[in-house]
């Protein structure tokens, strides 16, 4: 958790400004005890009444003076916290941002959002406890020690007999609480898993009657953790008996041996009840920091886990220089590309071989688990190749910037994702500063306009979180549109047009063919008639080529093409 305090940097003035409120609230109540000592020793025992009121007086304004630095400083090291709990939520934010694909399998989204929200949350809390609790009990623990010790040093060794008590007892505790602490924290992990799984997926849940089943598996994953939780916090439950067990015997002691040197004459009775205070301000002082070391173990493993966020470092880095692109603008080449997905025993593709060039239409097609996809997810550098180059423009896109490589890049996913905002703000998605007419033009090529006039207040209509309002074949071309608004050099579509009837297909590529003439245009497809009026057809099979040519020229030489096609056409549409 240190290391996470460097991000208290900013803050470091206030932090010395905290400390001295509180410096300053601690001497006040040390202070108190003494004035009060005067009091019975000088006021009542000599029957002082004028003494009474002047240290009287003299006691409400140091407490009052306490109470102001006191708010002061709770108000600041709310503030600090905050700004704390701020800062490393933008950091993480902006570092999980620049995370390839390879990161995001490794961590998982559900434990990405725990550690952006539950983790910091909890490493927030208890700064604000440690800048507030744990600076004031050291403060008036030691302190505390100091005034008893010059009240009378041999009734200080009671105090000094129970500090092994009280730290062996908060040993026992924290030593069986720490690993059910960090525990918690991956069962927490579980349980968002499963409830985001069961909330995103409610709709296959339902169609197959799996309902009973989710609410089972949720369940057990809320069980596991309850179970956790309950267990830490029996086992945290006995801190506060102990302490105040220990506390009252400590009381006990201190009146009973206090008396016995009273009645020597070795102390006053002023003294024992000032004595008695900075006891009680000693123990409630170590009371004080066991609370807080409830907080910290938890704490302590989710900084561990945001630290682990914040020093992965992502794999895919844009190069130190990159090198000045030739005059051809949307040039692809693949060259002896092979990659395989960590972990994978056998290469996702491999050798793969091809250009595609400014103004041409290249189709992908293949079985289920040929590499189509795959081939798509590396020009972007959503991953990166094992073996051979991929460049765009004659520049390998390792040694363009994400931000240079990814602005040439029109991109369409296989599964359409739309935001929560207008119909309008998600096409704009795409070029922040479009115009109406680039937009209404943009939705006209993805033959989209028809359905978006139909909706309430037209490009001006809200669109739920997910797109769940709107069908999946109008996601499909509200997603298009978003690529088409930005005039890319490059336009990926991944199986794009799988949710469009045939002739809304054949409208759409039509009008892509006149918008895209000056671009190059890769298209993965599962249908032949989506594929077979394209320039080239690259055919896959297990990660390699099977075949490059047009749709005539497959038919004749290449066996998984014509496979491909005989399931899909008739004889005649063949023909």
């Amino acid at each position: 958790m240190i290391k996470l305090f460097r991000f208290l940097k900013p803050y470091r003035f206030t932090i010395a400004g905290i400390l001295i409120l509180i410096l300053l609230q601690s001497l006040s109540e040390l202070y108190l005890p003494t004035l009060m000592a005067d009091i019975v020793d000088k006021g009542v025992v000599q029957n002082d009444i004028g003494y009474i009121w002047q240290i009287g007086g003299w006691m409400l304004l140091v407490a009052a003076a306490g109470v102001c630095v006191s708010v002061a400083a709770s108000y600041w090291s709310a503030k600090v916290s905050s700004g704390f709990g701020k800062l490393l939520r933008s950091k993480v934010f902006s570092h999980v941002e620049r995370f390839s694909l390879q990161e995001f399998d490794k961590f998982g989204s559900a434990s990405l959002i725990t550690r952006t929200t539950n983790d910091i949350t909890q490493v927030q809390q208890v700064t604000m406890m440690m800048l507030r609790m744990v600076v004031m009990a050291l403060m008036m623990c030691i302190g505390g020690i100091i005034m008893a010790v010059s009240k009378d040093a041999e009734l200080s060794l009671v105090i000094v007999a129970v500090m092994p008590v009280l730290a062996l007892a908060i040993y026992v505790i924290m030593s069986r609480s720490i690993p059910l602490f960090k525990a918690m924290q991956v069962k927490i992990d579980k349980l968002n898993l499963v409830l985001r799984e069961g909330l995103a997926g409610i709709r296959v849940i339902r169609a197959f009657n799996r309902i009973e089943y989710e609410k089972k598996r949720f369940e057990r994953a809320n069980g596991d953790l309850t179970e956790t939780a309950v267990r830490v916090n029996q086992i945290m439950a006995t801190m506060m008996p102990v302490m105040m067990l220990v506390l009252n015997f400590s009381s006990i002691a201190i009146v009973w041996f206090g008396g016995l040197r009273i009645d020597s004459g070795h102390m006053q009775v002023g003294d024992l009840m000032a004595f008695i205070q900075y006891a009680m301000q000693i123990m409630f002082s170590l009371l004080m920091m066991s609370m807080m070391f409830v907080m910290i173990p938890r704490a302590s493993a989710s900084a561990v886990r945001i630290h682990d966020v914040l020093e992965t470092a992502p794999v895919i880095e844009d190069a130190p220089q990159t090198e000045e692109a030739n005059g051809v603008r949307g040039l692809i080449e693949f060259e002896n590309v092979t990659f395989r997905y960590p972990g994978a025993e056998q290469p996702a593709v491999s050798d793969i071989s091809f250009r595609v060039k400014p103004g041409e239409v290249t189709a992908i097609i293949g079985g289920t688990g040929s590499g189509k996809s795959t081939l798509l997810h590396l020009i972007p550098r959503f991953y990166d190749v094992d073996a051979g180059q991929i460049r765009i423009d004659g520049v390998d896109v390792r040694q363009l910037s994400q931000q240079d490589l990814r602005s040439k890049i029109g991109f369409v996913p296989q599964k359409a994702v739309l935001f929560t905002g207008t119909v309008a703000d998600n096409i704009r998605f795409g070029k922040d500063d479009a115009t109406d007419e680039e937009v209404r033009h943009a939705a006209d090529v993805a033959q989209a306009t028809e359905f978006i006039t139909r909706m309430g207040e037209g490009f001006d209509s809200d669109i739920s979180q997910g797109g769940t309002n709107v069908s999946g074949g109008q996601k499909q071309r509200l997603s298009i549109a978003r690529a088409l608004v930005r005039k890319p050099e490059i336009y990926l579509f991944d199986d794009s047009f799988s949710a469009l009837d045939l002739k809304t297909d054949a409208k759409l590529r039509a009008a892509l063919r006149s918008e895209t003439r000056e671009s190059a245009m890769l298209i993965v497809a599962q249908r032949v008639s989506t594929v077979m009026d394209a320039d080239r057809i690259i055919v896959l099979e297990d990660g390699a080529i099977a075949g490059i040519g047009r749709h005539q020229e497959l038919l004749e030489t290449c066996s998984v093409y014509q496979e491909i096609v005989s399931s899909q056409l008739t004889e005649e549409e063949i023909a």
